[in-house]
């Protein structure tokens, strides 16, 4: 199985550092995926729903208001100005990081249609949680 080195990194801090086995990533030009070996870019991001596919095959969701992404063969780094990761131990944990994470995506998302594009990919990225 190939996997590839994915950084998600924010001003505060890094949010996500591990091995995935792809990730979607929602790029100025729309959704792309990037698996190991991809070829190198770098690219705008936009905001919207980054979906990390893990080594054990379960997807970890973290929404992001914006930044840059780059790509080489072995290695994916994220530079965003805000991140929140959809995950929790419990329900009321799984609650509280999608308040987080629409609060964010209200914030930056200049059209009702881009927010509600959103808001349903989190919900859905919860329910696998719950």
């Amino acid at each position: 199985m190939d996997t590839f080195k994915l950084e998600i990194l924010t001003p505060n801090g890094e949010i996500y550092n591990g091995e995935a086995l792809s990730v979607v990533l929602p790029g100025k030009e729309g959704e792309f995926g990037v698996l190991a070996g991809h070829a190198s870019l770098t690219t705008l991001l936009e905001a919207g729903v980054v979906d990390i596919e893990k080594e054990d095959k379960s997807v970890e969701s973290i929404v992001i208001n914006w930044g840059v992404v780059q790509v080489d063969e072995e290695k994916v780094i994220i530079l965003v100005e805000g991140a929140a990761a959809i995950r929790g131990e419990n329900e009321s944990e799984i609650a509280q990081a999608l308040d987080e994470a629409k609060k964010l995506i209200n914030e930056v998302a200049d059209s009702s249609s881009a927010i509600a594009t959103v808001s349903a990919k989190i919900e859905s990225a919860a329910q696998r949680l719950i």
